[in-house]
């Protein structure tokens, strides 16, 4: 069999993890891509950095201060013991914490476009209807934004499934928990069990395929190109 249980139990966590972060990414990352495209104040500049950090970041730099900020002894750690809820390193929600942050500008700067996009306009004709800044929101912008949508969502499930660095900082490698497709690839290849690395890594490489290929195909639509 080219896929055993190990591999599988991989595949589906890290299914799962890019799923839930890039839902939980749209939710928080919605009204923050809106306040950058609309705001004019001096905090733009700042807040958009800080979005955008893990695109010049290396991985294991934001694992390890993840990993401090969430450990024992850690305020963010410390927290999370006093609420009860015990240390989140080394566990699911660890990852998706991990990948939530990493994965940040890849959702927030595609929304950011896509509202920017819109202008002025549409809004002030809602604003003559009489329409309230929650309905012009949801019928208004989301409609024009869907794009924009698409493609965040895209991304940050992508860029989620091919996660290697912060993940094994903050989630290590403990298997059916937090071992990762990417992971268990590094996993294979450490062991010299090359043909079981290589149908996992053909499959991240086909996966990373169809995912530009359905990015660029969607833009092409959208440009109506022939």
């Amino acid at each position: 069999m080219p896929l055993d249980a190990g591999d599988l139990g991989a595949i589906w966590l890290t299914v799962k993890l890019a799923s839930l972060t890039t839902l939980i990414l749209l939710v928080i990352g919605t009204p923050i891509a809106w306040w950058l495209a609309r705001t004019r104040s001096w905090l733009r500049g700042p807040v958009g950095a800080v979005v955008a950090l893990p695109l010049v970041l290396p991985p294991t730099v934001i694992g390890f201060y993840l990993l401090i900020a969430l450990g024992p002894h850690g305020w963010l750690g410390q927290a999370t013991q006093a609420l009860g809820l015990g240390s989140v390193v080394f566990s699911f929600t660890g990852l998706v914490i991990g990948s939530t942050v990493y994965s940040m500008p890849f959702v927030v700067q595609p929304l950011q476009n896509a509202f920017g996009a819109i202008g002025q306009r549409p809004l002030e004709v809602a604003a003559t209807l009489r329409a309230s800044p929650w309905d012009t929101f949801v019928h208004v912008v989301l409609p024009l934004a869907r794009p924009g949508f698409v493609t965040a969502s895209i991304l940050g499930f992508a860029h989620t499934v091919g996660e290697f660095g912060v993940v094994l900082m903050i989630g290590g490698n403990i298997p059916d928990k937090t071992r990762v497709v990417s992971v268990q690839i590094f996993d294979h290849v450490e062991a010299m069990e090359y043909s079981q690395a290589h149908w996992l890594a053909g499959a991240m490489l086909v996966f990373s395929f169809l995912v530009l290929l359905l990015l660029y195909a969607g833009r092409r639509d959208k440009a109506g190109w022939s």
